[in-house]
């Protein structure tokens, strides 16, 4: 996969990023969302596919984006499907900070430090390249106004700023009630999208912690042990030990 193309989870990034304070908003439930991001774009590149409610490694060759790359590389050591649920739920130390660190690197941001109660540092992000993100608030707009089914990366997209609670950063108060709603049923829209989508929301609910009710088991035999994982909230750290995660 060639570099011409941003990435979905680069394009939340750039959603989530307020031009006005530096910050992203809702930064613990966007940890999980670029983890379902890159869920997404591995779909998209023909990486993974749905199997149920599980991710399933259909191509394991390498995409060229070596953050990618590196989540496909622990979804094909797992062995077998996983589900969404589980894989957004583990930890993913350091994501977003990978993901604004490459940004700046490609001159779409700038890192502006500073200082929070005239001790703590403290670093923001101003948008550079402001024509891509308007490029991509468009596409959002455009399918919210239009009603006409969006292609799969802008679905995917619109379900993902749902799922973490992009809603009320970009369609703020009640004008934008119905932008809102609109931006919810574009999940419907793309398949993947819409998977990782309702994951994100279930780990963000505690959903994932249950354990999902199995069929019942024929007499005289145990119904079979729920797939294992225990989701952990998102926490900072380097990208070394995400990948070592």
């Amino acid at each position: 996969m060639g570099r011409s193309r941003r990435t979905l989870p680069e394009e939340l990034l750039l959603l989530a990023l307020d031009p006005a304070t530096g910050t992203t908003a809702q930064p613990q439930s966007l940890d999980l969302g670029l983890a379902g991001a890159q869920l997404v774009e591995l779909a998209l590149a023909g990486r993974i596919a749905p199997d149920g409610d599980r991710i399933a490694v259909v191509a394991p060759r390498p995409t060229g984006d070596p953050t990618l790359d590196c989540a496909l590389e622990l979804l094909r050591r797992r062995g077998a499907p996983v589900r969404a649920v589980h894989w957004i739920g583990g930890p993913r130390l350091g994501l977003r900070q990978t993901y604004l660190s490459h940004l700046e690197r490609c001159g779409m941001v700038h890192a502006v430090a500073g200082q929070m109660c005239g001790v703590l540092p403290t670093t923001r992000y101003q948008a550079t390249e402001t024509a891509i993100s308007r490029e991509i608030r468009s596409r959002l707009d455009s399918a919210i106004r239009t009603g006409v089914p969006p292609d799969p990366r802008t679905a995917a997209l619109a379900a993902l700023a749902h799922a973490v609670g992009l809603g009320k950063h970009l369609y703020p108060g009640n004008e934008g009630r119905s932008s809102r709603s609109r931006l919810r049923d574009l999940i419907r829209h793309d398949p993947m999208g819409g998977l990782v989508a309702h994951a994100v929301m279930d780990v963000q609910n505690g959903v994932a912690a249950q354990p999902r009710r199995s069929p019942a088991a024929p007499a005289g035999r145990p119904a079979p042990e729920p797939a294992r994982g225990v989701p952990m909230q998102p926490r900072h750290g380097s990208m070394a030990r995400a990948v070592a995660h």
